[in-house]
């Protein structure tokens, strides 16, 4: 292995050279107190940036085995040297020259706290409070470029001055700020561990008392400072744990079954609902919801006019419509608001219907989002169209059943039709962002002004009918070997030559999970996808895998982090393909 003061006399020959030349360097370099690992070199300035880690041992880095003791405590240490890494390349790199020349960096961070791939710790007893940690960091690099020459003197400076300045600042343990740390890692504990009570107690979410539910705006997801209302559970409705760290913690539980969320307009319904909705990822201190925690199974459901729907069977909502089109596998490229709604439901299901892992599923609807035919039908409309001439079953008259059949519970924002009163187990009212338990009130106005609608939904939910991906109508090369999978911001994937809309996924909130989602698609079709494993078979052994292995295993170098993701936004992806073609199993 050669060392800091070769790689530097190796740039400074460089000097002037074409850019290309860059590729000499590849390789590994000690720093006396840390490698540093160039993995990828760039082939042009305005290319993806280069590859690099650096590998800090324990006896450098220093960090307190009680740190990373745990999966949650790792994961979490992992985020926040992350984001100290990215924060001190921000301070200490700049630019040096033409394209993406002096970038050093690693992603761009959100409010969650995910497990990435830019960072692990490097141990040889995770186990022990008394080891020491060690951090192995990935990041990307535009090496310097005047035009299309090499800048060496910059390179120089950069990757033999800026780096080291940026590991001992960011990753030696002794200069970071260990109250900091502690609280970053106790509160991703706190609420791990607050997730895996709901069940316990019967409950699919929980609001700590204190939470600042609102945003800054629609674009900034940091917290609403000014004015903004700390939340507060209703009495019946508070529920106390006692975390392992911050000890006691009262706030509002949601029990399961069926939740509605009520209010005037602007009062904080969907913000709360908002909330519920990433409240199945920790949070940064300081974020406002650290303390949301939802069940991990659930799935926000909207209407998504003009996806596509690949052989769902969704007559338990549609059945008989014009032209005898089927609905039990059901196809289209250009869905409607109700059979968008009908698909996002039913795929979902089959996701938790035939998985080994004990989910509990959650709906989360908010009227705003939903599609108004598929929500509600009320009495004078069922006057005037009989249900013989209405191929749509309303959620109304499924969503008891979805629980009673299938222990699915929902949560619902909904504003407008008081005819949920009828089936809510629970009813939550907003006023000025403060939650009242309305439960007992709803009931008696529901007495007092029957509605009188006949029920639609018969007897049951209906089949969950599983389906089996075609393989051929997953080959994004088109015969190609190189699979061309590209990402833009949280909301479009590139999948050969398909654009995949997300921008309805709603919890998929960082790129990180959508380049992850993208390699995993690859990955899928790859190992799994014989056309005789369902599609919840498929995602099942693909998360197996990477729960075994690491992200790692869908590409060695990807362009960017990969952040975890779930089961659910990578069938979201899937589905969404419009070559997709499937059979019923």
């Amino acid at each position: 292995m050669t060392n800091k003061e070769s790689l530097q006399r190796q740039l400074l020959q460089l000097d002037n050279r074409g850019y290309k030349a860059y590729k000499d360097i590849q390789g590994n370099y000690d720093f006396s107190e840390f490698t540093l690992i160039i993995d990828y070199v760039q082939g042009d300035p305005f290319a993806s940036p280069s590859k690099f880690r650096v590998r800090v041992p324990p006896k450098i880095a220093q960090i307190p085995g009680e740190l990373f003791n745990s999966r949650s405590r790792e994961i979490a240490l992992r985020d926040y040297l992350t984001r100290q890494f990215d924060q001190a390349a921000h301070s200490i790199s700049s630019k040096r020259g033409t394209g993406k020349s002096g970038m050093i960096a690693v992603t761009r961070f959100g409010q969650e706290v995910l497990e990435r791939t830019s960072a692990f710790i490097i141990s040889s007893n995770t186990s022990d409070i008394e080891a020491l940690g060690g951090v192995e960091l990935r990041f990307a690099v535009g090496l310097p470029a005047g035009g299309r020459s090499i800048l060496g003197r910059q390179a120089a400076e950069m990757l033999c001055e800026d780096i080291p300045q940026i590991v001992s600042k960011s990753l030696k343990y002794v200069n970071l700020n260990a109250a900091e740390c502690r609280r970053h890692v106790e509160t991703v504990e706190d609420a791990d561990w607050l997730r895996q009570q709901l069940a316990e107690k019967g409950l699919v979410a929980f609001v700590a008392n204190g939470s600042i539910l609102p945003r800054r705006s629609g674009v900034d997801n940091s917290p609403l400072l000014n004015n903004a209302v700390a939340f507060q559970s209703p009495p019946s409705l508070k529920v106390d744990f006692n975390c392992p760290n911050r000890g006691l913690i009262s706030g509002m539980s949601i029990p399961a079954g069926i939740t509605l969320i009520v209010g005037g307009g602007y009062h904080g319904k969907s913000t709360l609902l908002r909330a519920i909705e990433l409240g199945v990822y920790n949070r940064i201190p300081g974020d406002g919801r650290e303390f949301v925690v939802t069940n991990p199974a659930a799935v926000k459901i909207r209407a998504e006019d003009g996806r596509s729907v690949a052989g769902v069977d969704i007559s338990p909502f549609i059945n008989h419509l014009p032209q005898g089109r089927d609905t039990a596998q059901f196809y289209t490229e250009n869905a409607s608001g109700s059979t968008s709604q009908a698909a996002n439901i039913i795929e979902a299901l089959e996701l938790v219907a035939s998985s080994e892992e004990d989910l509990v599923p959650v709906l989360l609807v908010d009227e705003d989002t939903a599609a108004t035919n598929f929500m509600i039908r009320d009495r004078r409309m069922q006057e005037l169209i009989a249900k013989d001439k209405e191929p749509i079953t309303p959620f109304i008259d499924k969503v008891k059943q979805l629980y009673a059949d299938c222990g699915v519970s929902t949560i619902l924002v909904m504003g407008g039709s008081g005819d949920y009163f009828d089936v809510a187990g629970t009813v939550i009212a907003l006023d000025n962002f403060q939650a009242y338990n309305v439960t007992e009130k709803a009931k008696e106005i529901a007495k007092k002004y029957s509605i009188s609608r006949a029920s639609e939904g018969g007897e049951n939910f209906g089949k969950i009918t599983q389906r089996v991906p075609i393989p051929a109508s997953l080959d994004p090369s088109r015969g190609r070997r190189d699979v061309r999978v590209k990402v833009r911001d949280v909301d479009e994937l590139a999948f050969g030559s398909e654009e995949i809309d997300l921008g309805a996924v709603e919890q998929i909130v960082d790129s990180g999970q959508l380049r992850a989602i993208a390699a995993a698609m690859v990955y899928a079709k790859q190992q799994y996808m014989d056309g005789k494993r369902t599609l919840s078979e498929i995602i099942d052994l693909v998360m197996a895998d990477i729960d075994a292995q690491g992200m790692d295993i869908l590409s060695p170098f990807p362009e960017g982090d990969f952040a975890m993701f779930r089961r659910f936004e990578l069938a979201a992806a899937i589905n969404r393909l419009r070559s997709l073609s499937v059979v019923t199993k």
